[in-house]
């Protein structure tokens, strides 16, 4: 093994392992730290999928580091953390604690730190990350529930998070290549900075920068700065590859969409398939904390459900009424009534029938495969950009699509059946 992942969540896991697949990688998807029975013999790259975007920063250093202990275990040289495209974190972490642990576990002074995604959507200049265009605090991730991002300069944002020196790897650089950015890394590590932010507008910039940033013990980032790095092991010749099957068959069994992001992304996604005539239940948070509603009102409804095509059920809702909701209940306790009862409903899936499942929201798709006890994944063929369908190795079999809430077209819901067989 090559290249060892750590991701703060499971979409993200799946985005990155897509990508490595698709460049070429053999690469597996665990569900939270590895046991030690599972083979990974085969994997040029192991993407380890934890749920600690939004957790304590001291319990997410110590998955995080439980991760990178068994991926070294397992032979990987060089390890990636990976984080969401829109920076998700807050002035206490998890992105900036993470990095300083990693960085002291593989006993190396310098890393980067660059979650651009061009295909999505996600460039960064001069330090700030711009979503479709919009300078981050003014992009609906402004609202976020859990991690509103009120400061698109990346530099200020992970300042406030570490003791490390912060500095900057700006377009100029990238746009020269991977020597210059390797010059800019020299010169970045020179001035005493110990992680850089790096500029990327383009795919291009991204393998420069893969390019460039091959030899660190640790890369930081998003799934989008990993494109280059299958093209720079072939050329050190240190990584065996094979090509990623382009083909996916799924179990035969009924079709489901869970959805509790209330990104804007989801929520066009939500309404694409109600007007398309998707059977749908939406789950009321204060419902569930009353009890009037549980997740056997879910349940029962679904026994009811008599079509042969998609059903969903969902929690996605606008931002002032997610914010409504919070000043009821709290901000962690009204997103745990919501995973909780959509953990609890998914528990009950295969018994119904249920084996092909999308997923919409990070923390909702680490819930729903941790209550499907999933181990681990094989990837399969790309949806839309950074998200696959997989399928689930051992146990249960199950066709998953794990998507971050901010990703997808608004018809994702509709057409990613078409791509089963």
């Amino acid at each position: 093994m090559r290249l060892g992942c750590i991701a703060d969540d499971l979409t993200g896991a799946s985005d990155l392992a897509l990508m490595l697949a698709r460049e070429g990688l053999r690469t597996i998807q665990t569900i939270g730290v590895p046991r030690e029975d599972l083979d990974l013999s085969g994997a040029d790259a192991v993407v380890v999928a934890l749920k600690s975007r939004t957790i304590a920063p001291q319990q997410a250093i110590e998955q995080s580091l439980a991760a990178a202990t068994a991926l070294r275990k397992a032979g990987a040289s060089h390890l990636f953390f990976k984080y969401c495209s829109t920076f998700d974190s807050t002035d206490e972490g998890n992105i900036g604690p993470v990095t300083e642990a990693l960085l002291a576990f593989t006993g190396s002074d310098f890393t980067l730190a660059c979650p651009a995604f061009p295909a999505n959507g996600r460039t960064i200049y001069k330090g700030h990350l711009f979503v479709n265009g919009v300078p981050l605090h003014e992009s609906s991730m402004k609202d976020h529930p859990l991690t509103p991002m009120r400061d698109s300069n990346l530099v200020r944002v992970l300042q406030r998070q570490t003791k490390l020196s912060v500095g900057l790897v700006a377009y100029e650089d990238v746009e020269a290549g991977p020597d210059a950015i390797r010059s800019a890394f020299a010169r970045e590590r020179a001035a005493g900075h110990q992680v850089v932010i790096v500029d990327a507008v383009s795919d291009a910039h991204l393998r420069s920068i893969g390019a460039a940033a091959a030899d660190l013990p640790l890369i930081t980032g998003g799934s989008g700065v990993a494109m280059g790095l299958p093209a720079a092991y072939r050329q050190g010749g240190t990584s065996s590859v094979a090509p990623s099957s382009g083909g996916f068959d799924a179990p035969q069994g009924r079709q489901i969409i869970l959805a509790g992001s209330c990104s804007s992304a989801t929520q066009g996604q939500v309404k694409a398939a109600i007007d398309a005539g998707v059977p749908a239940l939406r789950l009321d948070p204060m419902e569930l904390a009353s009890g009037d509603t549980t997740a056997q009102t879910a349940l029962d409804w679904l026994a009811d459900q008599q079509t042969s095509g998609p059903v969903l059920i969902y929690s996605t809702s606008t931002p002032d009424d997610v914010q409504a909701v919070q000043g009821k209940l709290g901000r962690m306790n009204a997103g745990e009534i919501v995973e909780n009862a959509l953990a609890d409903i998914a528990r009950a899936l295969p018994g119904l029938g249920f084996t092909r499942i999308i997923v919409a929201g990070g923390e909702t798709s680490g819930a729903v495969v941790n209550a499907l006890e999933v181990q681990a994944l094989t990837i399969g063929p790309e949806i839309d950009p950074g998200v696959p369908w997989t399928r689930s190795l051992g146990g249960t079999d199950l066709a998953l699509a794990l998507k971050s809430g901010n990703f997808g077209a608004p018809d994702f819901f509709l057409k990613a059946w078409t791509m089963l067989r």
